[in-house]
């Protein structure tokens, strides 16, 4: 009888476990965020400027710096876009949850495989190895995501990160 009791404890102790573990990853790290400017990168000046946006919506978490996702709406068309805003190229968006419904991963992917949306650089280094893309298609649909650079795969992969990266910040705690 003892062992069935003990088995019972542990079986739902694993449950709840399981459950608040899910419910953490899925909903619990998230904060909508509210004010936030849609920038890309200028080709002449190398910094970020604001374009004009719309229907703006995002969240982020602060337990990890590529949690951030956006959506957003634009009147500029891509032709002036794209001669006045640095491109990337070889990116694909990361999932976002479920809940979040405005970003498909997927269906952003086959916008830019299909050629119907470009990927810009919104912000270099906006942590330390990560940069803001955005995606945005011909009729005007925008995302945001944040991406690793190649300082951020070599420093969050054990990799000798070397001189072409610039200095890790320092920890606010120490």
């Amino acid at each position: 009888m003892n062992g069935r009791i003990a088995g019972v404890v542990i079986l739902i102790s694993a449950i709840i476990a399981g459950a608040g573990m899910y419910y953490l990853q899925v909903y619990g790290f998230y904060e909508a965020v509210y004010e936030e400017d849609v920038q890309l990168v200028s080709l002449t000046s190398e910094q970020p400027e604001t374009i004009v946006f719309d229907n703006f919506q995002a969240i982020d978490a602060e337990s990890s710096p590529i949690r951030y996702r956006a959506c957003f709406t634009t009147t500029q068309s891509l032709a002036f876009l794209t001669e006045s805003y640095v491109l990337v190229d070889d990116v694909d968006p990361r999932n976002a949850p479920n809940w979040f419904d405005c970003f498909d991963a997927a269906a952003i992917g086959a916008e830019l495989e299909a050629g119907t949306a470009l990927t810009f650089l919104g912000a270099k280094n906006i942590e330390f190895g990560v940069d803001r893309i955005v995606a945005i298609t011909d009729d005007g649909r925008g995302y945001v995501w944040h991406e690793l650079n190649d300082c951020g795969d070599k420093a969050y992969d054990g990799t000798i990160v070397g001189e072409e990266c610039p200095g890790r910040p320092a920890d606010a705690s120490e």
